[in-house]
């Protein structure tokens, strides 16, 4: 036996194994077999699919396969449920959504080993992160239900919410997604992962326990089928999805056109920074943390070590030691740092993408794992950028590690993935650490910490990690929606255009040629083409008939032009009002075009006027819209910084074509966006002539570019384009069908409406709201109070 001396030599531990006789007297109960939860009640199981224990390879239990008809009597309680759920005061449901958090915390011990056994993950990891944070989740949201009609006036639940969460963070995920759904008075249908069903299932025995009113809260499980038939399904009102990108494209190509909300939290590459100066033995530390917790399946885990050239040497040898005193192996030993991987199926492609690794010259370091399941903690290094394990997320313990030498190149590297989930920045110098969160292109960033996780702080991605928020006040608003405007007669097809010369033009003092506006100067279309404008009384002129080049042309220029959303609030608006007020020195001029067009007098009046009025309104928002400071976990606080999308494509309604313009373009441009615009295909010369108003307000090229031509065809350009960040689409209902659709490679954002629906003479066409949709929130994580 070790004697205590011994003991504090070697800081070794004897077994400490965690009891699992509660879990498996729970699945011995349950050995025929589980089935559905719909509508309150367990249906009886019906063709099963085995589920085990990876730790073991043990099959655990038995889980019915859900089909089409399952998903319809799911949705069918669900959509039954809802009205009266919604319509309970926020304090009622609060008050379930408090005693799902106080009976979770009852049954706590009992969640975290049936998580481990399930899953795989060290029970320490199960016990003292996943459920207290499932736990605090449900107590936040009870928070939001309780004071929602304060915080969040005129707003309103989706209906049923469709969900479909991971295998990395079961009871976890699920808590990310059902407790902000219910507390907006929204109702679920909800698949667990095939492989990790278990704790959702009992928690569906805690909702009976506590009396959720039956349907509000209902579980299908099954493969990816199931999950395809419930995020399909036109009973669905919004979609929320964790997963690989490849399946969110797939999604986001499913629910085009349906009017379903959409919020997708996909894969991610993220970068761990460490510079020279970082304290290089807690950024080891957080290494472990980042990497190697839950066995490097966590989408945000930071993936790809870049240490400063000068502390790299020092840095790789201090994490190859540390490497060593990893503990791998039983997950129900409470010394166990590193788990089983989830499947075997998972274990293989982690192999499979380390050879291809190895395979390249890049040289692999890892220890020794146990049989079965498992996988070592893994470095590699001599790793190039464009290496197989630099850019695939490999969803396993494996870790690069790379070197740079100025922060610049630092900055680069960590952008060089097409994701853009999360980083984490290692520093003592914070003003080195705070210049470069703000240049990473990520949705969360971690300063001198990693992998940290909280309620109150949104989380969700950038680029190809998906878009949509979860946790915090974002992430509450994404399961609310508010009144949309709708047609009284839907906006239809502009006619097809001509090149050919028109029969007859209006006379005019001096015919003026409208070209396109392209980094803060005229060019002419690239097809060399034009087509004529109608007016009142005949042509009034002609504008550029644009393509794709003219859309890439565009594209680069506003990429040239990213210097506007790193201005000041304070600078953008100054630019905006000089704006307003050479709009208003030539009211006259715009007026007269409107009137060219067929408008009344008043009328193209009252448009002019309303646009110089909505120019003012976003210069006065653009050093307004402010993020937030959330308090979080302690020593640290968590700021929630809006940023703007990057480059934005707009493609303008038909009616009022200055108006339409000015109200999509200036919110975008106001957060610092840059834009290429498509205006009014009918009337696209009062945007053409806005380009010399543009060009006299000290408007820096590149921030404004205009393409006039056939409206659907640049604007699937605009959204099948990589470069391009963002749609705004106004037009018919096939064209937002097809924007949604083209935006699915690159998983741009987009917003498209019926380019007849909104009242852009009246509130409608302006707000916060749009303001919101101009950008996205990045989540800062700073030590504070330490």
């Amino acid at each position: 036996m070790d004697t205590i001396t011994d003991i504090m030599q070697t800081m070794s531990y004897g077994p400490a194994p965690e009891d699992s006789g509660v879990v498996r007297d729970w699945l011995k109960k349950h050995e025929a077999g589980f089935g559905h939860f719909i509508d309150g009640a367990f249906t009886a199981p019906g063709e099963t699919f085995d589920v085990m224990n990876p730790a073991t390879e043990e099959v655990i239990a038995k889980v019915s396969q859900g089909t089409a008809a399952d998903v319809d009597a799911a949705v069918k309680a669900a959509r039954s449920a809802q009205k009266d759920w919604a319509a309970l005061p926020g304090h009622e449901r609060a008050k379930y959504l408090y005693a799902l958090a106080r009976h979770i915390q009852q049954h706590a011990r009992f969640l975290a080993v049936l998580e481990t056994i399930d899953n795989g993950k060290p029970i320490r990891e199960s016990r003292d992160i996943d459920v207290p944070l499932v736990v605090r989740h449900f107590y936040h949201h009870a928070g939001w239900a309780e004071i929602l009609a304060d915080e969040f006036p005129g707003a309103r639940a989706h209906g049923v919410c469709g969900q479909v969460i991971p295998w990395n963070f079961p009871l976890l995920m699920l808590a990310w997604k059902v407790a902000p759904a219910l507390a907006a008075g929204n109702t679920v249908v909800l698949k667990p992962a095939e492989y990790t069903p278990l704790t959702a299932l009992a928690l569906a025995e805690i909702v009976r326990e506590i009396g959720l009113p039956k349907g509000v809260f209902n579980i299908v499980t099954g493969d990816g089928e199931t999950g395809a038939a419930i995020t399909g399904h036109p009973g669905i009102d919004k979609v929320a999805f964790t997963g690989s990108t490849e399946v969110g494209r797939l999604i986001r190509r499913q629910t085009a056109g349906t009017g379903k909300g959409l919020t997708l939290e996909l894969g991610g590459k993220s970068p761990f920074i460490v510079f020279a100066d970082a304290d290089l033995d807690a950024a080891v530390e957080g290494v472990v943390d980042s990497i190697w917790f839950n066995q490097g399946q966590v989408c945000c885990a930071g993936s790809r070590i870049l240490v400063a050239e000068a502390a790299a040497k020092r840095f790789e040898e201090l994490l190859r030691r540390r490497m060593q005193t990893l503990v791998i192996g039983d997950p129900l030993e409470k010394s166990t740092d590193v788990g089983a991987i989830v499947h075997p199926v998972q274990l293989e492609r982690i192999r499979s993408l380390v050879e291809q690794g190895r395979a390249e010259g890049v040289t692999i370091h890892q220890g020794e794992a146990p049989a079965g399941c498992f996988y070592p903690p893994t470095l590699a290094t001599e790793v190039e950028p464009a290496s197989i394990l630099s850019s695939e997320e490999i969803f396993g313990p494996v870790v690069t590690l790379t070197s740079f030498r100025t922060p610049e190149d630092g900055v680069a590297l960590a952008n060089n993935t097409r994701y853009g989930l999360a980083a984490s920045i290692w520093s003592e110098n914070i003003n080195l650490a705070i210049d470069v969160a703000a240049k990473v292109k990520a949705g969360v960033v971690w300063i001198n910490c990693a992998n940290l996780f909280d309620a109150g702080a949104g989380f969700g991605g950038y680029r190809e990690s998906g878009f949509g928020r979860e946790g915090g006040r974002e992430g509450m608003g994404a399961y609310l929606a508010h009144p949309a405007p709708k047609a009284k007669r839907p906006e239809e097809k502009p006619g097809t255009l001509s090149a050919t010369p028109v029969a007859e033009m209006a006379a005019s003092a001096i015919d003026r040629t409208a070209k396109l506006y392209v980094g803060g100067k005229q060019a002419r279309p690239d097809s060399g083409y034009s087509y004529g404008v109608s007016g009142a009384k005949g042509a009034v002129g002609l504008a550029g008939l644009g393509n794709r080049k003219d859309v890439r042309n565009a594209v680069e220029a506003a990429h040239k032009a990213g210097g506007w959303g790193a201005q000041t609030g304070h600078n953008r608006a100054q630019v905006l009002y000089y704006l307003a007020e050479n709009l208003s020195a030539r009211a006259a001029e715009f007026e007269d075009r409107l009137k060219s067009f067929g408008q009344g007098g008043d009328a193209a009046k009252a448009e002019v006027a309303t646009a110089i009025r909505r120019i003012f309104w976003y210069a006065a928002q653009a050093d307004k819209f402010d993020g937030a400071v959330h308090q979080t976990k302690s020593a640290h606080v968590t700021l929630a910084m809006h940023e703007p999308l990057g480059v934005l494509g707009i493609a303008c309604p038909t009616a009022l074509p200055l108006l339409g313009f000015v109200s999509l373009v200036l919110p975008a441009i106001a957060m610092g966006n840059r834009v290429v615009a498509v205006p009014s295909q009918t009337h696209p010369l009062a945007a053409t002539d806005l380009y010399q108003v543009l060009d006299t307000s000290d408007v820096p090229g590149g921030v404004v570019n205009i393409v006039t031509g056939e409206r659907d065809v640049l604007a699937r350009t605009l959204a099948e384009h990589d470069d391009v960040d963002a749609v705004w689409y106004f037009g018919t209902a096939a064209g937002g069908r097809m924007v949604e659709e083209a935006s699915s490679g690159n998983l741009k954002q987009t917003w498209t409406e019926d380019g007849a629906a909104r009242d852009w003479t009246s509130s409608e066409g302006q707000g916060r709201s749009f303001l919101s949709r101009a950008t996205q929130v990045k989540n800062i994580w700073v030590p504070y109070g330490e």
